[in-house]
């Protein structure tokens, strides 16, 4: 017996047949593929695994690295002061470092600047805190510069080993935002190649030593929000194109060898909030539109040569919160425009040539906690009131003025602030003990015992004050 199937089932049976086993294939390929990409999406590329240790064992030897860790973008796994994310490629690439902070690795002794960091393309932030201590080490960054970087905020704060110049190179880094040099011991000019930049929106190279003048580049820097050159050895005078930072909160100027005086385009910055410029060698009248700068709060000029009348103007400045002008030959009255600013916790006007009263509307400032006349020329009567004067307590510093005294009824605090006691006259006397000759009798010197008594702390307290 013979079994026959017509031609057109058979190839209806083989035709099925091969598209299932198609299927089959294919749903093994994909899931094989897929079993592949996540085997990728939790490794690093080999390249950057190998770049990654060799910084590791040039900056810690908190442990091996490489035994500890070999894999170390793995979820659940990566070491502390390491970031990953996951790339196009399905690999985890490298976007944070951090070392010295802490909870972070530490650096060992023999540390030195790993240029390694720019062979990293998907880094975002990589900061050193107190890591190169021991050997000397400079920004090392590859001569024709880094085109493949993603590095966004870069910081080295507090490395004292760190040494030689700030390298233009680092110019090539275009998608730098933050760039935090600060506390090491950088040397030389600032290079211009960094005002090329335009992404920078912090720039902060205090506490070094650089020399030089601030270069007319500056004004490049269009997003720049702070900027911080404090504590080197800078000159010449503060560019007039900073008027061109037209986003600019913080400026710290202080601790240099600027002079000249404050350029008028200062005035164009209308967010400023912060401004120090302590310290230098700065002088002349100052800026025709300083009273423009609305949103300024803190304004700290200590230790400058201005020998200048105090501009009313300050009392335009109506969110400030600290006026530091001490120690800068400012002569003439106190404006009385200065009890406008009603925000004021500090106003500190010590070692000057002011002169005049103290204007009574300074009472008015109900916020102030700590204010300094003292060492100056002022005369008169101290305006303040016993809720004033024990409000500030020790925070009020009024001595080193000889013609300025208080009333009798205030002369305990008197006593505290530096102040005398008026006399008849309304001017500064000190109050003496009655002498033995002079002491009532009878009635009159019970009665006027008890009225001496009580002044007596106050007695003690001049007469000492006045012989020391």
């Amino acid at each position: 017996m013979s079994c026959s199937f017509p031609l057109s089932l058979t190839l209806v049976f083989l035709i099925s047949l091969h598209c299932v086993l198609s299927l089959s294939t294919f749903e093994h390929g994909k899931k094989k593929q897929q079993f592949n990409n996540s085997l990728q999406s939790n490794n690093m590329d080999p390249f950057e695994a190998q770049t990654l240790f060799k910084i590791m064992e040039a900056m810690s030897s908190d442990r091996n690295w490489r035994v500890s860790y070999p894999n170390p973008c793995k979820p659940g796994s990566s070491w502390p002061g390491l970031e990953c994310k996951p790339g196009n490629d399905n690999h985890l690439h490298v976007s944070r470092l951090d070392f010295g902070t802490q909870s972070h690795p530490t650096c060992k002794n023999t540390a030195t600047f790993p240029s390694q960091i720019f062979d990293l393309p998907y880094l975002q932030s990589v900061f050193f805190f107190h890591c190169f201590t021991h050997t000397k080490t400079i920004i090392s960054v590859p001569p024709h510069g880094v085109h493949s970087s993603s590095l966004q905020q870069l910081s080295l704060r507090s490395n004292q080993a760190l040494i030689g110049p700030i390298p233009p190179q680092i110019s090539s880094l275009k998608s730098l935002q933050i760039l935090t040099l600060s506390q090491n011991r950088l040397q030389g000019k600032i290079p211009v190649e960094i005002f090329s930049l335009t992404s920078l929106i912090h720039l902060d190279l205090s506490y070094n030593f650089l020399i030089g003048t601030i270069p007319n580049q500056l004004g490049s820097l269009r997003n720049l929000v702070g900027l911080d050159l404090s504590y080197n050895s800078l000159s010449g005078m503060i560019p007039f194109t900073i008027g061109q930072l037209g986003l600019l909160q913080k400026l710290d100027l202080s601790s240099n060898l600027l002079t000249g005086a404050i350029p008028d385009s200062i005035e164009k910055l209308n967010f400023l909030v912060f401004m120090a410029l302590s310290s230098n060698r700065l002088k002349g009248k100052f800026p025709k539109g300083l009273d423009q700068l609305h949103n300024l709060q803190y304004f700290i000029m200590d230790d400058n040569p201005m020998f200048i009348p105090l501009p009313f103007e300050f009392g335009r400045l109506l969110k400030l919160q600290e006026l530091r002008l001490a120690n800068s030959g400012y002569s003439g009255f106190i404006p009385p425009s200065f009890s406008q600013l009603l925000n004021l916790s500090t106003l500190s006007l010590q070692n000057n040539r002011l002169t005049g009263e103290i204007p009574v509307s300074l009472t008015g400032l109900s916020h102030i906690y700590h204010l300094n006349l003292s060492r100056n020329l002022l005369d008169g009567i101290v305006p303040f009131n016993s809720s004033f004067l024990k409000r500030l307590g020790r925070n009020l510093d009024l001595s080193g003025n000889p013609r300025l005294c208080m009333e009798r009824s205030e002369a305990f605090e008197g006593a505290k602030i530096g102040v005398s006691v008026c006399g008849s006259n309304g001017t500064a006397s000190v109050i003496q003990p009655l002498k033995r000759s002079e002491a009532p009798s009878g009635f009159f010197k019970i009665f006027n015992m008890f009225s001496v008594l009580g002044f007596w702390g106050v007695v003690l307290d001049d007469l000492v004050y006045s012989e020391a």
